[in-house]
This record gives C-alpha cells, sequence and structure tokens, in this order.
C-alpha cells in the first residue's frame, strides 16, 4: 500500500508539471484540433501517421534499450557453449555457465611473443572488437594474408582444458573468409600443439547445403586425429588444395573428394566439402594461417608437450 500512495503521489506531480509546461499546452491543444479535423482531411492523416510512428520508435528504442543485458547474456553463453563443443565438455542438460566456469580458463596471449599477457581480464578483452581498434590491432601484410581477414588484434583469447593443474586440450580462436563471408571459430588441440581434437565454426554465412556443412558433425568429427604440422617435408599432395609444406610448417588441407588413410601425408588431409570448393580452400587457409607464425605457432611452440603442459 506505501509504494502504491507514492506511485501515486509521484503520478500526481508529473501531471501537475505537464500541465505548467508551454510546451505540453501548445502539443496538447494541437491534437485536439487534429482530432476535430474531419476523417478524410490530410493534415489529419498526415499527424496520425507521425504520432504513430514516434510512438512506435520510442517503443523500439525502449524495447533494444531493455532487452539489450539479456542479448549481452544469450551471446556470452552462446560462445561458452560453442567453447564446450569444440573442447568434447558439452552435455546435454548440463549448467553451461558452471561447466565453463569448473572446466574452462581464458587466458590472454600476444601473438607475436607467444607470451601470457596479465595485465589484461580476459573474461573483458573481445577479441574481434580489438581488431577493429587501431590501437589493438596491426595490418597483415597481403602475402601473408591468406586467410584474407586484413587486420587482426595484436593479443587472442584462448582457452585451456585443465586436469590436475595440466593443460588437457588448448582451444584457439580462428576466423578467415570463406566463399561469401568470415568464418570464425574455434581449433581444439591436444596439449601437444600437433593433433587435432574438433573445430567449429559459430558464425558463419555460407551457402547451405554446400559450404554451409562446415556446422555438420558428421565433417567436424573428420578433423579428430589429424595433424597440424608437416614432421616431415611434404611435397605436394595429391588433389590437394593446399600444395605443400616444410617440416614444422602447417600441412593441415582440405582435399578434393574422400582422403585415403592408406596413403602418406593422409594425416593431414581432411574430406573437403562437396561442391564447395571455395569455402574449403577457405578453411584450409584460415586453419594455416591461425597455425604459423603469424597465428599462433609462437604460443604453441611454447606450451607444447606431449605428456601436458602446466600454467
Amino acid at each position: 500500500m506505501p509504494n502504491e500512495k507514492k506511485q501515486c503521489q509521484h503520478t500526481a506531480k508529473l501531471c501537475a508539471a505537464l500541465e505548467k509546461n508551454e510546451n505540453y499546452q501548445k502539443a496538447k491543444a494541437y491534437a485536439e484540433k487534429v482530432l476535430a479535423l474531419g476523417n478524410d482531411s490530410l493534415e489529419k492523416t498526415i499527424a496520425i501517421a507521425v504520432s504513430l510512428c514516434l510512438v512506435c520508435a520510442v517503443l523500439v528504442s525502449f524495447a533494444a534499450v531493455a532487452l539489450k543485458p539479456l542479448q549481452i547474456n544469450n551471446k556470452e553463453m552462446d560462445m561458452k557453449q560453442n567453447i564446450l563443443d569444440v573442447a568434447g565438455l558439452l552435455e546435454e542438460g548440463s549448467n553451461i555457465e558452471a561447466a565453463f566456469a569448473e572446466k574452462i580458463e581464458a587466458k590472454i596471449v600476444d601473438l607475436e611473443t607467444g607470451d601470457y599477457i596479465e595485465s589484461i581480464n580476459a573474461a573483458d578483452y573481445d577479441q574481434r572488437k580489438a581488431a577493429k581498434d587501431p590501437a589493438q590491432s596491426i595490418a597483415i601484410p597481403k602475402e601473408k594474408d591468406i586467410a584474407h581477414i586484413r587486420i587482426k588484434a595484436k593479443y587472442a583469447k584462448v582457452f585451456l582444458v585443465k586436469e590436475g593443474g595440466a593443460i588437457k586440450s588448448i582451444i584457439l580462436p580462428i576466423n578467415g573468409y570463406g566463399l561469401w563471408s568470415t568464418l570464425y571459430g574455434f581449433l581444439s588441440l591436444d596439449a601437444d600443439g600437433q593433433t587435432i581434437q574438433s573445430i567449429n565454426f559459430y558464425d558463419q554465412a555460407e551457402t547451405p547445403g554446400l559450404g554451409g556443412e562446415v556446422v555438420n558433425p558428421n565433417w567436424r568429427a573428420l578433423w579428430k586425429g589429424k595433424k597440424v604440422y608437416a614432421e616431415s617435408d611434404q611435397p605436394s599432395m595429391e588433389k590437394g588444395l593446399i600444395e605443400e609444406a616444410d617440416i614444422g610448417e602447417p600441412a593441415i588441407t582440405l582435399i578434393k573428394g574422400v582422403v585415403d588413410n592408406a596413403k602418406p601425408g593422409a594425416q593431414y588431409q581432411v574430406d573437403g566439402l562437396a561442391g564447395a570448393t571455395l569455402t574449403s580452400t577457405g578453411v584450409s587457409n584460415l586453419v594455416r594461417y591461425w597455425m604459423s607464425k603469424e597465428g599462433f605457432a609462437p604460443y604453441l611452440k611454447k606450451v607444447r608437450t606431449v605428456k601436458g603442459a602446466r600454467s
């Protein structure tokens, strides 16, 4: 009751203030004049149409502001779900927030040196936003920009899955241009920084049924166990979309057709997307770019170990 009484008092004060306001009185007088006009009046039609537009604009603006916190929260939850998914930790019906907090640790990495940057709060860092800020990004030389992204952030947010203080897997953000869109996703590696666990693209606009198959679980499963870096010089690979790789360089590539696991180099090959050669080439290029010295190679060199790295 006391709250209702206070609310009525506030409403009464507001009404009293409006009655004293000169502009409100003018608007009120004009509204009464317009309503008194005939329904076939052009002035009345225009005035009502403008009024409706203004009311709708106010309502839409209010909804956008009121729902923004919810939209931000949903975006964060979706990102966490995708990270858990690529890490193989997503369980149906599980609490996403709790599972992420328990199993995933976010770190900020200097791409040039491969060192962790402790001065930046990983929870607040937005790598995509940073890539658009001249102070936080660098231009990529054209001859090195095989992923066709032109600019990259100086720092990247990586995610670590740990057990007993040791790194079990490393989840890296990747992006690059396909046929119609820039694909954004994650690549999950074993602690050796060499063996792929999974890949996942959470934001892409490739052709449904063709390049859009990058989100198909069956195609994603083909990446498990593949190797990133050439363990010996890899000459031209049969039907490969990427022709060769020197020892220690990224060799992973999508091929035209189906991988023959009996042939040398099969550990670096993934089936291409049927009817989507340009998207397949784009995926090969973006993965190879981010696994190169331009991307995460300096970082992976520092954390790589066959037994699990401690940090």
